[in-house]
């Protein structure tokens, strides 16, 4: 069995993140003690570097392994590059136990909100799933921008700009679960075998109506994979138990 934390959209900064949510939450996933920890992007709010600093003192609180993947807010102000030096690679593939892939995508462009895989990294992406497939491995694929709209989030915008080409391989290859974050409004959809799941916002003060800060948790076993939203200030909402195919 495999338990990980999903977070995302953490903005700090000065003005729109939410220290003592944040603070609530790392004892929250603390306290579940998950395998790991898969963190979709917009670490910081403008990518400056002192934010990234105070960032990386945020994240060490977490007891569990975290991986990230980059957001379009942390592309900012050259922050793709302080990403690297602070958070880690851009791009990424994590094999846990010989029998789960969790591929990190960088769907980030400097200075642009719109998301971009591109047909480099896409191939890479492809060539990673055929080996998950070929060892019956269960596969995750983590990138900050939605590949599918998400409900209740206004006129759509920022999805992937190659979102058409993405989805296509992701079906293809029978990715088992896709993980997003950037809208701040959690959502779970299923396609074929697949479930894209968006993560809202752990501590940004940056909400859409009444919808509160969260993140996800996935318990994956040989016969299931039961996916929960966590409200931070709240209660745990059932996304969905699905069979493992």
């Amino acid at each position: 069995m495999t338990l990980i934390a999903h977070i995302s959209d953490l903005h700090i900064s000065k003005t729109t993140f939410d220290e003592a949510i944040f603070l609530k939450a790392v004892n929250q996933i603390n306290d579940l003690n998950p395998d790991l920890i898969v963190l979709t992007g917009d670490i910081t709010d403008q990518g400056y570097y002192a934010d990234f600093v105070k960032a990386r003192e945020f994240l060490d609180m977490f007891d569990s392994p975290l991986f990230a993947v980059s957001g379009n807010h942390d592309a900012r102000n050259v922050g793709y590059e302080v990403f690297e030096q602070m958070i880690g690679e851009l791009s990424w593939v994590l094999t846990k136990d010989d029998n789960l892939t969790i591929i990190g995508l960088d769907s980030s462009d400097p200075d642009i909100d719109r998301g971009h895989i591109g047909r480099p990294q896409q191939l890479w992406m492809e060539k990673e799933l055929d080996k998950c497939n070929k060892d019956s491995k269960f596969s995750i694929v983590a990138l900050h921008h939605h590949v599918i709209p998400v409900p209740k989030t206004g006129r759509e915008r920022n999805v992937l700009s190659d979102a058409g080409d993405i989805l296509q391989s992701l079906i293809n290859k029978e990715v088992d679960i896709v993980m997003c974050g950037h809208k701040h409004v959690p959502h779970l959809w299923k396609m074929e075998n697949t479930l894209f799941v968006n993560a809202g916002s752990l501590s940004s003060i940056k909400l859409r109506g009444k919808d509160k800060n969260s993140y996800n948790t996935y318990d994956i076993n040989d016969k299931h994979i039961d996916v929960v939203l966590n409200r931070v200030n709240g209660n745990k909402i059932s996304l969905g138990k699905f069979d493992r195919i």
